[in-house]
């Protein structure tokens, strides 16, 4: 068998498909592994072997078990394995465009996360998952309570008050009243959960000295310092810039024939971080434009004076990942100083 350098593997919980090349390009290994053959087949290969695979589920734990075997992993995001994908989609033609689009030059991968990293990042995505299910248990109440004649502001902090109006509304049948209780057991257990994350996640961002660095840029709280901290890592990205387009806070460009064009934000990377920087800087502007507030610079002000208020938050929600960037990078502490005589220059 000729020298196996690439191997493009499509991953899925039993059956995992494997398409090999050679140094000329000339596919060599063409096969299908069950789960429990994976690690036995790659510890008889050469190494280093780069093996290549879409960073989707499981995709990181497949990378740290291989990658103690001594081969090089390449976790390819999916969207730049689509180009390569051929006619007739099936499972073959998956691990040989995932093989093709690792080999390419330019090629941009996922960094491979720790069991540590990923532990903190489930923390986030849990508080994220209740605070979702509060909300819509908060708003199944609300929805309920209209039908009963009985309406309040939105927001968590005014659901009591429509508990409040349940039960001194003497007409409302037994069998609603019980519903309405379990509904605000189930409102109260869901708000204790996230309590016991918000504790958790204050206790890991104190211990974090990145967390806390990033704390201080104005709209960063600790969830998103904490975000940041695990979600980014700065050298794989060549500027501020390029972090923030990652994110998905840049305009999508469809330029053609010399001339530019240019829609809405991009969308792309990950959404969790960008929905914060977002509020971040959504939070921002709403303290700032009080009067003699030292967050209204010059450079926020002539924004606001020309953009609507929305579109300037995600251009400040663009600059905060930038200066987020920029403090990994460099390891600087933020100066407020220095950034309100940049924006102002």
């Amino acid at each position: 068998m000729a020298e196996i350098i690439r191997v493009g593997i499509d991953t899925s919980k039993a059956v995992f498909t494997l398409h090999g090349i050679d140094a000329a390009g000339r596919p060599v290994v063409r096969t299908e592994l069950r789960r429990a053959q994976m690690i036995p087949f790659f510890r008889k290969l050469p190494t280093p072997t780069i093996l290549a695979m879409e960073a989707c589920g499981s995709a990181h734990h497949w990378a740290r078990e291989l990658s103690k075997l001594g081969h090089t992993v390449r976790l390819v995001p999916p969207q730049y394995v689509k180009p390569y994908i051929k006619r007739g989609k099936n499972d073959r033609k998956d691990a040989e465009a995932i093989c093709e689009a690792a080999g390419r030059p330019g090629m941009h991968f996922t960094p491979v996360k720790t069991m540590e990293q990923q532990a903190e990042g489930m923390v986030l995505k849990a508080r994220e998952m209740l605070v979702g299910q509060r909300t819509a248990l908060i708003n199944a109440v609300r929805g309920h309570a209209a039908e009963f004649g009985i309406i309040a502001a939105k927001g968590a902090a005014k659901v009591e008050m429509v508990f409040s109006a349940i039960e001194q509304q003497a007409d409302i049948p037994p069998a609603a009243r019980e519903t309405f209780v379990l509904f605000r057991r189930q409102i109260d257990d869901v708000s204790a959960r996230i309590a016991e994350l918000d504790a958790r996640l204050n206790a890991a961002h104190k211990a974090n000295p990145i967390s806390q660095r990033l704390a201080t840029i104005p709209g960063v709280g600790p969830i998103t310092a904490m975000t940041l901290a695990i979600e980014v890592d700065p050298a794989q990205f060549e500027s501020g810039r390029h972090l923030a387009a990652w994110v998905g806070l840049t305009p999508k460009e469809k330029s053609t024939g010399g001339k530019q064009r240019m829609g809405g934000i991009s969308r792309a990377g990950n959404e969790r971080l960008r929905s914060l920087l977002v509020i971040g800087a959504t939070a921002v502007i709403k303290v700032a434009c009080r009067p003699g507030n030292r967050q209204m610079t010059e450079w926020l002000r002539a924004l606001l004076a020309r953009k609507p208020r929305k579109l300037a938050a995600v251009a400040l929600a663009n600059k905060m990942a930038r200066i987020a960037w920029a403090m990994m990078s460099s390891g600087e502490t933020y100066r407020r100083d220095a950034v309100a005589g940049a924006a102002t220059a």
